[in-house]
């Protein structure tokens, strides 16, 4: 038996650096950028605990290319490092000195803004830079200090002739990782990683023009000058108290962060909270379409305003992710590369503040203004309906905002409304509440006109995950039961004080029974005979409602395995009290079947179920009947 220390060899590690410490080799930039902006609030925080004699002044961070060298230069003009310093952090890898800096003032780690974690965010640099150098001075009275190293186990420290604090990161871009010499490349990084950053960046130079004085010759030609270019708004909207915002800085800041989005949000919820978790943030709800194929990412995750990801699933709750906006919090857990989020109970938490948010913000704008809370009604319900079904708490607060309008009186009522406002109207005869909806008022058009006429209440209910939330609505509810129009017919669905007698005897419908069921298709369609209104189709197709749902929830994702191939089962409702019926049993076996074609037809094509040679012979059969 033996025991000893497994030894990491250096020589192995830089290679894996090089090649695997981050899958976009791009991060590079964000990871020094990140330093940098470490060590310029490091030292801001030094000085205001008063360890730092030192002026803070206005600092930058400066990113500067050149060509001619094949070097890219990050300077700040933070707190710097001595030669010790330079030994103790960049030498020992994965020492993370934001950590130990965090450690060192944990009771102020609120206030430091200090963004690393990790300590290898530095030699990220090696995935682009055959080598990289490091001049830095420290805020302290001590000699700059001079670093290089080749990518090797190997570097040189020595003393350097830099008078002013701060450091500068010059990489040795390698041949294979030229493209980030270019002036598009870093500024597109830049932009991507870095436009909220805490601290100025500096890039190169802008041209801007003085305006003419009135008096000035029509000839003039305005006066030009050159300043720094500064790529960052270090004070975005989320940033600052909602008190000191105007609606108009809520509808810029979204402008700024989706420059080609033209539509204005519907309406914004600012997330700020600094117990028991540090959050804030804000999130607009644009106009979606009517259906699931909306596209997400459009959240992006800071972490002290700089870019982690648009990938916040496990922060934001999945149903608002269809929402855009910004989040920014110090407490989420990520891994080496910043990309990936870790679950934990943190993460849990704020997940649960956000959706609270936006639930007590939905009630509010219901409370406060509903007519406007109707007209956005369209371009908000799928969201608020996926998160009924999605989220427990959230249910049982949208329950009391969602609506539903109805066809009848084009008027929108929550749940509870509806309930009170058809509860005596509409039940069967086992007591059930019947509601009625549609779920296309085109298609279903006939159906919807047989209810308004018999003076039913309808609701049109057309979101792609309707039938996911209806299967829902009625487990809360054991005596609701939603019915879609066409589902089944209204006479033989609800219960009616007047019974409709049939014409028809009981040796007649025996008759007429077999006549029909031999004149169409048995394997699809089923044949009931129901007295109803003279008025009303002799034919009728309707589609139970719990097989027709079935199939819905199970092609939007409902998790019934196997019954997206449930076979097409329809009924069709033969109106005994039709003249065309009392015919039909009077003709001749070729005629039936004429009729019977014809009417079977006719009642398919309203429900969109002749299609192909049947519908080419359907038609070609009715200009015959014109002739």
């Amino acid at each position: 038996m033996s025991k000893g220390n497994i030894n990491v060899s250096v020589e192995n590690i830089f290679p894996l650096i090089k090649k695997f410490l981050y899958s976009d080799h791009e991060i590079f930039l964000r990871e020094l950028i990140s330093n940098a902006t470490d060590a310029t609030t490091k030292l801001k925080h030094l000085i205001s605990i008063n360890e730092a004699k030192v002026e803070y002044g206005n600092p930058q961070i400066e990113v500067k290319i050149d060509k001619k060298k094949k070097t890219l230069h990050i300077i700040d003009q933070g707190l710097g490092m001595t030669a010790e310093e330079v030994e103790k952090y960049i030498n020992q890898i994965a020492f993370s000195g934001a950590e130990e800096f965090l450690e060192k003032y944990k009771d102020d780690k609120n206030e430091t803004g200090v963004i690393g974690h990790f300590g290898l965010g530095f030699y990220s640099a090696f995935m682009v830079a055959d080598k990289v150098e490091i001049i830095t001075k420290s805020y302290k009275d001590e000699p700059a200090a001079h670093w290089i190293c080749d990518g090797s186990p190997e570097y040189t420290l020595k003393e350097h002739d830099k008078k002013d604090r701060g450091t500068e990161i010059i990489l040795h871009i390698s041949d294979e990782e030229k493209s980030f010499l270019e002036e598009s490349k870093i500024s597109e990084l830049l932009t991507k990683y870095n436009r909220f950053n805490q601290i100025p960046i500096k890039f190169g130079k802008k041209t801007e023009t003085l305006p003419l004085p009135e008096d000035a010759d029509k000839d003039a030609k305005p006066e030009t000058y050159q300043v720094d270019n500064i790529i960052n708004n270090t004070e975005p909207a989320w940033t600052k108290k909602p008190a000191d915002l105007e609606p108009e800085d809520y509808k810029t800041f979204y402008r700024e962060l989706y420059p080609m989005q033209f539509e204005e949000p519907l309406f914004h919820i600012h997330l700020n909270v600094d117990y028991p978790f540090n959050l804030t943030g804000i999130l607009y709800f644009p106009k979606l379409s009517q259906n699931l194929d909306i596209q997400k990412d459009k959240i992006q995750l800071y972490q002290n305003q700089v870019f982690v990801t648009d990938n916040v699933e496990g922060i934001v709750p999945d149903f608002l992710q269809m929402l855009k906006g910004v989040i920014d919090s110090p407490d989420i857990p990520l891994n080496v590369s910043r990309s990936y989020l870790q679950a934990d109970g943190a993460v849990k938490k704020i997940s649960g503040y956000i959706t609270k948010k936006v639930a007590d913000k939905l009630s509010s704008l219901f409370k406060n203004n509903r007519e406007d809370f109707e007209q956005k009604w369209n371009d908000i319900k799928v969201i608020i309906e996926y998160g009924m079904l999605s989220e427990e708490k959230f249910f049982d607060k949208a329950k009391k905002f969602a609506l539903y309008p109805s066809i009848l009186d084009d008027k929108h009522y929550t749940f509870d409304e509806f309930l009170e406002k058809t509860k005596d109207a509409q039940t069967d005869k086992d007591g059930n509440h019947i509601i009625l909806y549609a779920s296309n008022k085109d298609a279903q058009h006939s159906y919807i006109q047989d209810a308004k006429e018999k003076g039913y209440e309808v609701l049109l209910l057309d979101s792609p995950i309707i039938s996911h939330l209806l299967q829902k609505l009625e487990t809360t509810n054991e005596k609701i039961r939603f019915t879609r129009v066409d589902a089944d017919h209204i006479d033989n669905l609800i219960k009616k004080e007047d019974t409709v007698i049939s014409k028809l005897s009981d040796e007649e419908k025996e008759k007429l029974k077999p006549i029909i069921e031999n004149n169409i298709s048995k394997e699809k369609y089923t044949v009931q005979l129901e007295a109803m209104d003279s008025n009303s189709s002799p034919f009728i197709i309707t589609q139970p409602e719990f097989m027709r749902r079935m199939k819905e929830m199970s092609a939007t994702g409902g998790g019934m395995m196997g019954m997206g191939n449930l076979p097409e089962m329809y009924n069709v409702v033969v109106n005994t009290n039709h003249s065309l019926i009392s015919n039909i049993l009077e003709a001749k076996e070729d005629k039936q079947k004429e009729l019977i074609t014809q009417a079977f037809d006719l009642a398919r094509l309203s429900q969109n179920l002749l299609k192909g040679e049947e519908l080419t012979n359907f038609i070609k059969r009715s200009y015959d009947l014109i002739k």
